[in-house]
């Protein structure tokens, strides 16, 4: 850039001056930010003080694997489920009592116990109607609703396996399995063919062994 004049030199000098100014800024900036930048990497150093490695390589020390918890409850669920499995080939027919009802009561327990179920002796609690299902979903409801029963101290149920009035030849399809699966279940203690007002022949009134009080 040439000069024309001394006022263009001053305007000269002005931009010179000030583009000195700007370079030195700019310098100095960078030179800050290089200190800020090395003050913190030594932060830590300065902040922890002087150090000296260890004689021996960093080791961790781990607890052993522990072993694996025994599924107890699930064994004890497995045996359960087991002993209370039953069988759809049982034959209950030599056990039942040779009456016109076929009635059942289990060794030990005497006629007069039939006897006081037929007549309502106890109360119905709760009931269980098997109509419309499955052998395999009739047999596995009635486990359920025979243990639950007894668990909660239920003495006396009823349970409808229907007449077969609906059945190819109208013959009670579920009735012989119902006395069966009963026959087998340790909780039960007798069972009778309800009254007629209770369901007749397609329906048992069944009896439950007491629940046994804790110590």
């Amino acid at each position: 850039m040439k000069a024309r004049s001394l006022q263009d030199l001053q305007q000269i000098q002005r931009q010179l001056a000030q583009q000195r100014l700007q370079a030195e800024q700019e310098a100095a900036a960078r030179e800050a930010a290089r200190k800020r930048a090395e003050a913190e990497r030594n932060l830590f150093q300065r902040a922890a003080g002087p150090v000296q490695p260890l004689r021996h390589p960093p080791r961790v020390r781990l607890a052993p694997q522990p072993p694996l918890p025994v599924p107890v409850q699930q064994q004890l669920d497995e045996q359960r489920v087991l002993a209370e499995s039953l069988s759809d080939e049982f034959d209950a027919s030599t056990l039942l009592d040779v009456d016109d009802q076929l009635s059942f009561r289990r060794p030990g327990v005497g006629l007069d116990v039939t006897r006081k179920l037929r007549k309502g002796h106890w109360s119905i609690q709760r009931e269980l109607d098997l109509h419309g299902l499955r052998r395999d979903e009739a047999r596995e409801t009635l486990a359920g609703f025979i243990r639950d029963a007894h668990r909660t101290g239920i003495r006396c149920v009823r349970v409808v396996h229907g007449k077969g009035l609906g059945s190819p030849g109208r013959e009670p399809v579920l009735k012989g399995k119902v006395h069966a699966w009963l026959v087998q279940k340790q909780e039960v203690l007798a069972f009778v063919q309800a009254r007629g007002d209770e369901g007749g022949a397609g329906a048992l009134v069944v009896l439950l062994k007491p629940q046994i009080a804790a110590s």
